[in-house]
């Protein structure tokens, strides 16, 4: 059974919130999405059978920034018809 959590932040503290998301679980493999032109992003992970989301006041290109600096390789699946990034952290 699969269940989506999601959680919404606002503008302030919206990098706080990414890193606690990111550290609940830095090992695993993300992926976010938004539409074009938006100032909200989405993040996921599965965990198991469930999928925990997060939603961010965070554009696309500022979110992929931010994973990076979090340490971890962004990239476009190689899907064409896939418009998520999916995030795979960096080996330390």
């Amino acid at each position: 059974m699969e269940r989506n959590n999601k959680r919404t932040r606002d503008e302030s503290g919206v990098d706080r919130a990414l890193f606690q998301f990111i550290n609940d679980d830095p090992n695993k493999e993300y992926a976010f999405s938004s539409e074009r032109g938006s100032s909200v992003s989405e993040i996921c992970r599965e965990t198991g059978d469930n999928r925990d989301c997060v939603q961010l006041q965070m554009n696309a290109k500022r979110l992929f920034e931010a994973m990076q600096d979090q340490g971890f390789f962004c990239a476009l699946p190689s899907d064409p018809n896939r418009t998520y990034m999916k995030c795979r952290p960096l080996p330390k």
